[in-house]
């Protein structure tokens, strides 16, 4: 059974083996980098079967009008059982119907997220990062 827990304590080396066992291209072996990436999250939503962390979903926001999905990622070994969906949903519940919800979407993923409730827009813009 999957646990799901809505907290920020999750660990860099956590967020690091789900990144690795879910192949998101993330700086996984940069466990500072990642410690950042929790400490700056507004919401993080985890997914464990066990002690074994198998999703995550890592958001920022301002609880009032958006929401960027900055990661959601599950493991290879529990895709396609609904864990994605799940964790978008927890993530829906948390910053309540006003709040809209965005995300990049790896080349990858793009089939996914209009199964999951996402809608495709053409008006997104971005200024890549540099390292």
């Amino acid at each position: 059974m999957i646990e799901y827990r809505n907290d920020t304590n999750l660990t860099a080396a956590a967020l690091s083996q789900i990144f690795q066992a879910s192949g998101i291209k993330r700086p996984f072996q940069d466990l500072e980098r990642l410690q950042k990436m929790i400490d700056n999250a507004d919401i993080i939503i985890s997914a464990w079967d066990g002690e074994r962390i198998v999703g995550v979903a890592r958001a920022v926001t301002d609880y009032a009008y958006c929401c960027y999905l900055s990661d959601l990622a599950i493991d290879h070994d529990y895709q396609r059982l609904g864990i994605g969906k799940n964790l978008v949903e927890q993530l829906r519940e948390t910053l309540g119907a006003e709040v809209s919800l965005v995300l990049l979407s790896a080349p990858t993923a793009v089939e996914y997220y209009p199964k999951i409730g996402f809608s495709h827009s053409d008006k997104c813009y971005v200024i890549a990062r540099e390292k």
